[in-house]
């Protein structure tokens, strides 16, 4: 079936709604030292506006989805984009550190559209090998962003203040909103809709939650990006503290973390139609280890030091990124008549993860580049082993052949 946009087009498009979400936490990280002498905050009050910001994006997602399954997905992604813009507004003028909490928080109710819906309409436009490439090739522009976006967010911070930060979020919402209006077509037509019935909703995800061939693989791949998000949400202390680098320097862990990702991403899509997406997963998860047992080594033997504390970043991206698209399509494929429902259920598991990770994990073992390397490890392990069990417990089983 032809696409109703061209395919570059719908690429950057679909990738840029569903960069929004690290856009918004990677572009004002380099400004926390200046908002918590702004605003009169610790560094820790600070931190906590990244939970802010992911709790409610972790609930919401729950809810972007379903909306669309409902309500089509172009305008669930209008709203969503209009909403994001006017709670950036909020976040430029906040006044006290509890003002930018609540902004943040507004930002999380919305950003996650961009990448929940943009996941259903890869599936409702494409299917098999063409889906998971481009599904790669959505994660391969997607993965500039956060290379991008603490490059922005230094030299805005520098020459206009952290506010201007926001006041660029704000723009991109609007921008995306209006690109959304001009070229996104509807991809989930009237007659495919569910309405929206409480019970019926209540059994969907009770549905969703309790098929245990989703939650491994959405959970492994939950896992698999926080292994390598406890460093974006450490990046302040990582860098600039044991790293001993400034805010204009974020770009030397950036730029190799997303360089692996988009490598990561265009041998994924590569290898669309010619590996199966159980040897792809497994691969990924070979390269991935690699990069965990190098930096345990390097954190265990070595002072923090450039290049060698951030070796593995590129590394694991990679393996995470040549994973992740065979991972998702495969979950999203186990509910064919709610992919939006099944994508929130997806991006509920990878965001209240993130969320406990921001607010619990990350706080705890930032004090030493070691604890680090353990905390992403322990992720990492802990996505393999959900993977592992798939494989061997669930195929054993037969609980893999009929979708939902």
């Amino acid at each position: 079936m032809p696409l109703p946009i061209s395919y570059p087009l719908l690429t950057i498009l679909l990738a840029a709604l569903a960069a929004v979400g690290p856009f918004s936490i990677d572009t004002y990280l380099p400004a926390f030292p200046l908002i918590a002498a702004e605003l009169g905050a610790t560094q820790l009050q600070v931190q906590q506006s990244l939970t802010a910001y992911m709790a409610p994006f972790a609930l919401m997602v729950l809810w972007h989805g379903t909306l669309s399954d409902a309500l089509g997905r172009r305008r669930v992604l209008l709203v969503a984009m209009l909403l994001y813009a006017a709670s950036s507004v909020a976040c430029t003028f906040a006044g006290d550190i509890h003002w930018l909490w609540l902004g943040r928080a507004l930002q999380g109710v919305c950003a996650g559209a961009g990448m929940v819906v943009g996941r259903a309409v890869v599936r409702d436009l494409v299917e098999g090998p063409r889906a998971q490439r481009l599904m790669s090739h959505v994660m391969m522009v997607f993965g500039v962003a956060p290379a991008v976006a603490p490059i922005v967010g230094g030299l805005l911070v520098s020459v206009a203040g952290w506010r201007a930060i926001f006041a660029l979020l704000a723009g991109l919402g609007m921008v995306l909103a209006i690109a959304c209006w001009r070229w996104l077509p509807e991809s989930l037509p009237p007659e495919r809709r569910q309405p929206i019935h409480p019970l019926e909703l209540m059994r969907a995800y009770r549905s969703v939650f309790a098929d245990s061939a989703f939650i491994a693989l959405s959970g492994a791949m939950a896992l698999n990006f926080a292994g390598f998000f406890i460093y974006v949400l450490s990046a302040p202390v990582f860098l600039m503290q044991h790293l001993g680098l400034d805010a204009h320097a974020f770009g030397w862990f950036f730029v190799p973390t997303v360089s692996g990702m988009v490598v990561g991403s265009m041998v994924s899509g590569r290898m669309a139609g010619r590996w199966s997406q159980r040897r792809v997963i497994a691969w990924g998860y070979v390269v991935m280890a690699a990069a965990v047992a190098i930096n345990l080594a390097v954190s265990a033997m070595l002072p923090p030091s450039l290049p060698w504390s951030l070796l593995f970043a590129p590394i694991y991206t990679f393996g995470m990124a040549l994973a992740m698209p065979a991972l998702s399509l495969m979950a999203l494929d186990r509910f064919p008549l709610r992919r939006g429902l099944a994508s929130s259920c997806q991006g509920f598991l990878q965001m209240g993860l993130n969320a406990t990770v921001a607010g619990v994990l990350a706080p705890l073992v930032w004090s030493s580049t070691l604890g680090l390397a353990g905390g992403a490890a322990s992720l990492t392990l802990a996505g393999g082993m959900l993977f592992v069990l798939w494989w061997r417990r669930l195929a054993a089983g037969g609980q893999l052949a009929s979708p939902r």
